[in-house]
Formats: C-alpha cells, sequence, structure tokens
C-alpha cells in the first residue's frame, strides 16, 4: 500500500510536459475567445455610437418585411389623383421667340412634305444656361495729369479691385462655390478656368477686406440672448486642431483653430451675458452667463445605456421612462410656438417628471450615470423651462457644423495657418449671407463692387445692411 502510494507522487517527466501543455493549450482557448469576443462585439458597436451615420456602420441590418398598410404609409410623393402645383413660370422678362426652318423632306421616307391643315405650330418654353467658364477682358484705361498734384490721375476700373486680375465676379462665385458649397478649389478652378493658386491667393486677400465683417458678425452674437456653440475636428498641415461654430438666429461665426481648449469660445464669449446652449464639454464651463446641455446628447446616453446593457431590464425600464420625456421637452417650442402660458406650464410639468425619473433609487451604475447628470448640474439643465427662446437642444449649432465636418472630409483640413484664418473668415461671411439672402456670391459681389470705388466704406454695413438677421438680445 506504501509502495503504490509513493508511485501516484511521483511523476514522470512525459507527464508533466503533458499537463504543462494542457495549462498552455488552456490558457490559449481563453485568450482567443477573449479576442473573438472583442471581435463580435466591435462588429455589433457603431463608431460613433447612436451618431453614427449611415456610411459609417459596420453592419448595416436589411430592411425588415413591412405590413401593406406601412408600406403605403411610407411610400413617398402625393395621394393618387391629387393636382400638382404644375409648372412655375420663371422669373425674368419674357424672352424672345426664336423660329426653326420647316423641314422639306420626310426623316423616314425622304418624300416631299406639304402645309399642315390646319397648322400644327408648337412653342417650346426651356430653360437652358450660358456656358461657367470665366472669359477674359481688356479694359483700356486712360491717364491724365494733374499739374497741382504733379501725379497721373487714372479712372478707377469698375468690377475690380486694384492690383489684380480676378474680378469681383469672379471672387465672390469662386469663394461661394469653396466655402458655401463644399466645392473643391481644384474643381472651382476647372471650372472657371483660372490656375488654383491665382483662385487661392485671391481668397486670402478677400479675407482681409472681408475680415471687419466678421468682426462685426461677432459684437452682433455676443449681444444675442441665445448662442449656440458646438465644435468639430479640423486638421491643419497634417496637424491636429478643431473648427469651431458659433450661431444665433441667422449668424454664423466660424473659427479653426489649432486647440479645443477652452481659451477659444473664452475669447469669443468673455464678459457677455445671455444664454450659450451646448452640448456638455467642458471647454465651455467659462462662459459668464448661463449653460444650457443639449437634451439630445442626453438622450443618446441614455439610449446607449439600454443598447450597451441588453441583458439589464434596469436600464431598459429607466430608458423607456426618460427618453420620451427628452423628446417632449425637444418638441416643445414648436408644439406652444406663440403661446408662452401653455409652454411655461407644459415645460414645467416636463421638468417635474423628468426629476421624479432622474431622482428615483436606482442600482446600475448606468443608470446612476445618467442620473448624476441630472442631479449635478441642475443650474444647467432647466433655463429652457424659463424662457421659450431657449431650446432644449443645440440642433442650431449641430447643422452649422455640418459643412465643415463635410468639408474635413474632401480636403483633410488645411494647408496652412493663413487658409486656416482664410476659411474661418470667408464661411462666417458667407453662411450668414446665405441664412438671410438667396444669392450670397451676389450680394458679395455688390460689396466688392462697392469697395472698389470708396475704400473707406464700411464693409459689415456692405455686407449685411438692411438683412434680416433677427438676433434677439438680451
Amino acid at each position: 500500500m506504501v509502495s503504490q502510494r509513493a508511485s501516484q507522487d511521483c511523476f514522470c517527466q512525459k507527464y508533466l510536459g503533458l499537463l504543462a501543455e494542457n495549462a498552455r493549450l488552456k490558457e490559449e482557448v481563453a485568450r482567443l475567445k477573449a479576442r473573438l469576443s472583442r471581435q463580435e462585439r466591435t462588429a455589433r458597436e457603431e463608431p460613433f455610437g447612436l451618431s453614427t451615420p449611415s456610411s459609417q456602420r459596420l453592419v448595416k441590418p436589411s430592411l425588415p418585411g413591412l405590413t401593406e398598410e406601412e408600406a403605403r404609409r411610407r411610400k413617398g410623393g402625393a395621394p393618387a389623383g391629387r393636382a400638382g402645383h404644375g409648372w412655375k413660370t420663371p422669373e425674368g422678362a419674357e424672352p424672345e421667340t426664336e423660329s426653326l426652318p420647316a423641314p422639306d423632306a420626310c426623316p423616314r421616307c425622304g418624300g416631299a412634305l406639304e402645309d399642315f391643315p390646319g397648322g400644327a405650330e408648337d412653342v417650346r418654353d426651356l430653360v437652358d444656361c450660358h456656358p461657367l467658364p470665366a472669359f477674359r477682358r481688356r479694359v483700356r484705361v486712360p491717364a491724365r495729369y494733374c499739374p497741382h498734384c504733379r501725379k497721373p490721375v487714372r479712372p478707377r476700373v469698375p468690377g475690380v479691385l486694384p492690383k489684380t486680375r480676378l474680378t469681383n465676379n469672379v471672387l465672390a462665385r469662386a469663394a461661394s462655390e469653396h466655402y458655401l458649397d463644399g466645392t473643391p478649389m481644384g474643381t472651382a478652378a476647372r471650372r472657371l478656368g483660372v490656375p488654383k493658386g491665382t483662385l487661392l491667393n485671391g481668397m486670402h486677400r478677400l479675407a482681409a477686406l472681408a475680415g471687419p465683417a466678421a468682426d462685426g458678425l461677432r459684437g452682433l452674437l455676443r449681444d444675442a440672448a441665445v448662442k449656440h456653440a458646438d465644435e468639430t475636428p479640423w486638421r491643419t498641415d497634417g496637424d491636429n486642431g478643431y473648427a469651431w461654430v458659433f450661431a444665433a438666429g441667422r449668424v454664423r461665426l466660424f473659427a479653426c483653430e489649432d486647440t479645443r481648449a477652452m481659451s477659444v469660445p473664452d475669447a469669443v464669449f468673455a464678459g457677455c451675458g445671455g444664454t450659450l446652449v451646448t452640448d456638455r464639454y467642458a471647454g465651455y464651463n467659462r462662459f459668464a452667463g448661463n449653460r444650457n446641455y443639449c437634451f439630445e446628447h442626453l438622450k443618446r446616453d441614455t439610449l446607449e445605456i439600454a443598447r450597451d446593457n441588453p441583458k439589464s431590464a434596469e436600464c431598459a425600464a429607466f430608458a423607456d421612462a426618460l427618453v420620451p420625456w427628452l423628446r417632449a421637452a425637444m418638441s416643445l417650442r414648436a408644439a406652444c410656438a406663440g403661446d408662452r402660458v401653455t409652454y411655461l406650464v407644459r415645460a414645467a410639468l416636463i421638468r417635474r417628471r423628468i426629476e421624479d425619473i432622474a431622482g428615483a433609487p436606482a442600482r446600475h451604475p448606468s443608470v446612476q450615470h445618467i442620473q448624476n447628470i441630472f442631479r449635478e448640474n441642475a443650474a444647467r439643465l432647466w433655463r429652457w423651462t424659463e424662457d421659450p427662446r431657449v431650446p432644449a437642444e443645440n440642433n442650431a449649432a449641430e447643422r452649422a457644423v455640418r459643412p465643415l465636418a463635410i468639408a474635413r472630409k474632401v480636403s483633410h483640413g488645411s494647408q496652412s495657418a493663413k487658409g486656416r484664418e482664410t476659411r474661418s473668415v470667408l464661411m462666417s461671411v458667407l453662411h450668414t449671407l446665405d441664412a438671410c439672402c438667396t444669392d450670397p456670391a451676389g450680394r458679395l459681389a455688390e460689396a466688392l463692387d462697392r469697395y472698389a470705388e470708396d475704400r473707406a466704406a464700411d464693409m459689415f454695413a456692405m455686407l449685411f445692411g438692411g438683412l434680416p438677421l433677427y438676433i434677439p438680445t438680451q
């Protein structure tokens, strides 16, 4: 019996090798399972959470089968049998009627043609356009001599800035195509038939002239009662940076910088009051006035905790209870437009319901995290319940920053700090003009024409004078 026990406690080298190999294989299987689990989770998740656009989604679900009633509801277009608006006559003077020569022979059989009994003339209204490329002009500029001043005197060429080949129409159209419509500068140069470098130099000069107008927009923004702000990544010559947008009414102010620090919004809003609607980024904490958090971001975060914890009934119940009230808060201004009393009553009810949900006891850490946002930031959540002018969401800034995000995907940022500054000024001017008038390029060209005649003229007044900016002041 003793010899048998001794033999069991004595392991040979082969057996020890098998034990080591078994332990190694178990560790390898555990490691591979963990890697597979991470890959499966990454395949299910989206890079930007619920804000991920459809083009960035890793796995796109197939369209589920729709009932006949749902397919009918989703069908676009007007109902069958409804009379449309018809063709609208274009604005402008009536065009001259062009006459085409009548055919002499049949195109099918080649036989001679006769006059159609009763006449069968048809008059067609067409819409045409002129060729896009720019064209050359040559202007003879006479010179006279002033014996009193002892210098030559020449008339100013209308429609063009001094010491430049590009007319104001070309500059305004190139700026509008690139900084407003998002067309790459190389494409705009090919359309106009102008070298790309010449256009870029013209944009830098144009930004220097429009700089005072951008400063005037900054002053209007500071005096506004309600302001919006957002930021998005923007690279300069391969270095990381951020582009900021500040909106108030129809004013759009862009600032492309090399940092995301609070110094950027602090330089714009230093010492001013009003209400600033933003996300929860700490860079806006130095704003001196009131600050209101965006409920759309809170809604996304609430939905994400339910999606990230599919087995938690508490997370699902919390999201089902809170999200409808967040949506009601964001749609309240549209539902009670013009009725201040009804707005304030419903806003107080929505706030009470949200505070009850946020104050209820919870055990799940994700639910507690969302609740703590409402508990610890009461001073930055309920400004919209007191002033109907303040929205509960930051959609104005989210929409305003979208052109920058698209330009980042197309051009990958700016090539230099000067180009970054030029983009900030021209985007501010053109996007504000676009919100106030129907022809931003024409308005910019007219302002440049007047500046060419009078260098002391106020560029801000020439660009925005008489336009409906509609900014409520404090």
